[in-house]
């Protein structure tokens, strides 16, 4: 943890010392851009570095579903099963990719290159189907388009 501090530390300074509880999400999402996923070790630490309930940090870390309590692929997809994606088809391209991948939701591929997990909301309704890999959000969504995304990841 001693190589994030510096981090930890920069990214505190930027608010007042009164707001620590506002650090938890950033310094929960830059912990896991570092090691991957989180665990309850991890609240922990961020609880004791902000001097804040460790209870505070935990709900965080369990309720949003942005933040991975064990290890994912390189390439963690998202697909966005909502009602607007779901009446676009989400279900059959989620089926599309767990064929393609040979995986099901909530899996890693064994050579753990692709995680695939359903997720309720990419708040992309007005261009359903949506799904989101890594960091990058991808709209109207077809079995080819996503096949040519594929294609293009390392």
């Amino acid at each position: 943890m001693s190589c994030l501090k510096e981090r930890f530390d920069r990214l505190r300074a930027a608010y007042p010392a009164e707001m620590a509880s506002s650090l938890v999400l950033p310094l929960l999402h830059l912990m896991q851009r570092e090691k991957g996923h989180l665990t309850e070790s991890d609240a922990l630490h961020i609880a004791d570095y902000l001097g804040v309930p460790a209870m505070q940090v935990k709900e965080a870390l369990t309720w949003y579903t942005m933040f991975h309590r064990k290890p994912v692929g390189r390439h963690v997809i998202k697909v966005c099963r909502n009602i607007a994606c779901s009446l676009m088809g989400a279900e059959r391209l989620l089926g599309h990719l767990a064929a393609k991948l040979g995986i099901g939701e909530g899996e890693t591929t064994a050579d753990g290159r692709f995680t695939l997990l359903a997720v309720e909301c990419l708040a992309a309704c007005g261009t359903a189907p949506a799904m989101q890999v890594n960091d990058t959000y991808h709209e109207g969504l077809t079995e080819e388009k996503i096949d040519r995304i594929l294609e293009e990841l390392p």
